[in-house]
């Protein structure tokens, strides 16, 4: 039996191969991260076996320049493990000297691998990584919006404070239309009332009339807005909000195509209250293999809901936060989904209550319910098991 450790890298890798005893079958040697690179790996395995089954590969999962090698290497039938960092930073450790250099990585890796001791990070299915990277994409464009949002709430505060106050929604259509043609007080007062009636007639599709032209043209003429020029304000405000438009037209596209691949995947977690396709696809996505956790506790690890723990001497601390540790993406749909429950389910919102008056914050207990929720998913996805709801 032999073992390859690849010491991973963006443009090159550094690969060792060892026998089950640690004893080294070839030199050191690099490859480039290319079809040509991977024929050098090749052939130099084949110069030790060409029996591939003889073959276990270890490597790092160091950022994402490992996915392609290791679709590469399963797809020739190899059998890859891919650990994470710490655990061959913990074997780095032992060694009195302190030495990090690609040569002495890859044969660290490869020793990580034939001691045994390690846990794997499994590539899933091409859908379900596909998946990941989709709702990755919407959190990004969510978060483009949000921020894109404030920046025009910041802005409108100087040229027409009033106007947040005349929509319930800032930044629905019919807002949107006045604030992509007038947004300052100044614009508003000095565009034709017909035709400022008909823009809001047209965006509210009839819903308002007359009436609420003449409130809005009222409010900027008593506006409490800036002494100054308010032209290249109001030039990024009506940019802003074509490109929120734009934002919401391609989140709205990507929602379509996540819930599209996500129903075609076997699992009841949109059972679990508060997590429907959109969410449930970023909780699937992110955790992956769930039989890669032996226990709730090590998803919950994972996931970076535990609390971490600060200890001096005999001295524990018992107001501790969570560790935040693993997938971010995993633990905010997790949060998304313990708010919707909150204000939603019946047994959540007395859970919530109890928690409260017992002296607990906000953020505490909504940590308490994420980490309870995520017990609920590895039940679900483990056994893919109904819901149960909680007695």
């Amino acid at each position: 039996m032999y073992i390859i450790g690849i010491d991973i890298a963006k443009k090159s890798h550094q690969a060792v191969i060892i026998d089950s005893d640690g004893h080294q079958k070839s030199k050191n040697f690099r490859f480039a991260n290319t079809t040509e690179g991977f024929s050098i790996l090749i052939s130099r395995i084949e110069e030790v076996d060409k029996d591939y089954s003889n073959f276990e590969i270890g490597m790092e999962a160091t950022g994402h320049y490992w996915i392609n090698l290791y679709t590469r290497l399963i797809d020739k039938g190899f059998r890859v493990h891919v650990i994470n960092p710490l655990q061959s930073d913990a074997l780095r450790n032992l060694y009195l000297r302190k030495t990090k250099t690609d040569s002495v990585d890859s044969k660290l890796i490869a020793n990580v691998i034939r001691f045994g001791q390690y846990t794997e990070t499994r590539l899933t299915d091409d859908k379900l990584m596909t998946v990941r990277e989709l709702s990755r994409q919407r959190f990004y464009l969510v978060d483009m919006n949000s921020d894109l949002k404030r920046k025009i709430v910041v802005i409108m505060d100087k040229i027409f404070p009033e106007f947040q106050e005349i929509f319930s929604d800032m930044f629905g259509k019919t807002s949107c239309a006045i604030l992509k043609r007038c947004p300052s007080s100044k614009e508003v007062q000095e565009i034709p009332f017909d035709e400022f009636s008909a823009i809001i007639k047209r965006a509210s599709r009839g819903r308002f009339n007359e009436g609420k032209a003449q409130a809005i043209k009222l409010a900027a003429q008593d506006s409490f807005s800036a002494l100054m020029d308010h032209t290249p304000l109001s030039f990024l405000v009506k940019q802003m909000v074509e490109q929120i438009e734009l934002l919401e037209k391609q989140i709205e596209s990507l929602e379509k195509v996540i819930s599209e691949i996500f129903s075609h995947f076997n699992t009841k977690i949109t059972q679990i209250p508060g997590i429907g396709p959109i969410l449930g696809a970023v909780i699937l996505s992110e955790i992956g293999d769930i039989n890669r956790f032996s226990s709730s506790k090590k998803l919950v690890a994972f996931a970076g809901i535990d609390p971490s723990i600060k200890q001096s001497g005999e001295f524990i601390s018992s107001e501790n936060h969570m560790s935040k540790r693993g997938s971010p993406y995993l633990r905010r749909a997790l949060w998304i989904a313990s708010f919707v429950n909150v204000n939603h389910n019946k047994e959540i919102i007395k859970l919530y209550g109890k928690k409260v008056s017992n002296g607990k914050g906000h953020y505490k207990t909504m940590g308490f319910l994420c980490h309870k929720l995520l017990n609920v998913v590895y039940a679900v996805l483990k056994n893919n098991a109904d819901y149960v709801p909680l007695q």
